[in-house]
């Protein structure tokens, strides 16, 4: 996973700089008797306390442009994608055992090895009424959101989760300070990262396309998976399904042919409050591509990184 592999690099670069300022220190005291006479242990010590000052403001510098990587509106829409074509709808997926919040899965860092291995043992007959509770196994709709937001601002296990019922998930990721709720009566448009939520379902945009279909990517049955919305209209053959299809087939092929997508109703349209996102330096999230200018087709191939 990137931003595993990011620290990784991180930590090995703090103990390589740490060793080399180490060595730096004793090979300047070595070489002190050697100094010219005017030089004082005052000045020598400066430079050091200079270095250690310069190294630890670079460091810092790292550490930022992770966590501003880390918490973008790409990031969030890259990670949104990593279960996709590998994880089952089960109901309770993502939620504790209590069935009160998240549960162990939701507040890990990367994909349950179990989510996988349970997809693949499963065919095109796949029922989820058969596999409710099995929270180990899967996501649900709300479970998969929870995981999502997990994994772009934390970077270890075990913390506060943020599952929850779908219904409230819009209006409390706003009161968490994440961004604006809109309720589903004065929602006017979509654009890349909305978090919809209804009593029902929740989902997570990608785009909108000019016929006014959205393509957007959340977890319902079979599994977690990008689709596309009627148009405005209510027609199903939507520049959206088009686009959702395209993608589903080219990166997510063995799921495509199990699964094959299905056009989502015009309720995705017209019954879901929205949660927009705080963008900006002051914001949740940063945009430094301008996803949130992008439509659909553009967002699809930023994250996809075409």
């Amino acid at each position: 996973m990137l931003k595993r592999k990011i620290n990784m690099i991180h930590k090995k670069l703090k103990k390589y700089l740490g060793i080399v300022f180490l060595v730096l220190i004793f090979t300047t005291l070595f070489a002190f008797q050697n100094i010219n006479a005017g030089a004082s242990l005052k000045d020598i010590g400066k430079d050091l306390y200079d270095d250690k000052m310069l190294f630890e403001m670079q460091d810092n510098k790292i550490e930022n442009e992770q966590k501003q990587v880390k918490t973008s509106l790409k990031n969030f829409l890259k990670t949104a994608l990593m279960p996709v074509g590998k994880t089952m709808y089960v109901w309770g997926g993502g939620w504790n055992k209590e069935d009160t919040g998240a549960g162990i899965e939701a507040v890990s860092i990367g994909l349950s090895p179990n989510w996988e291995k349970f997809a693949k043992k499963q065919n095109k007959n796949y029922n989820y009424k058969k596999t409710s509770y099995q929270i180990h196994d899967g996501l649900d709709c709300s479970g998969y959101v929870g995981w999502v937001i997990y994994n772009v601002f934390h970077d270890k296990d075990g913390q506060k989760g943020y599952v929850m019922l779908a219904e409230k998930m819009a209006k409390e990721f706003s009161k968490q300070g994440f961004g604006t709720f809109t309720p589903a009566k004065l929602v006017k448009n979509y654009r890349a990262g909305d978090i919809m939520s209804n009593k029902y379902h929740v989902y997570i945009v990608i785009g909108t396309c000019s016929d006014g279909s959205v393509v957007l990517v959340h977890a319902s049955p079979p599994g977690v998976q990008i689709n596309g919305t009627v148009n405005s209209k209510g027609q199903k053959n939507s520049e959206a399904k088009k686009l959702a299809d395209s993608y589903m087939k080219k990166y997510y092929p063995s799921w495509y042919a199990k699964y094959p997508p299905k056009t989502l109703e015009l309720s995705y349209l017209k019954s879901y409050d929205q949660m927009r996102w705080n963008i900006g330096k002051n914001g949740a999230l940063q945009d430094d591509e301008g996803l949130a200018d992008m439509n659909a087709s553009q967002v699809l191939k930023v994250i996809f990184d075409e």
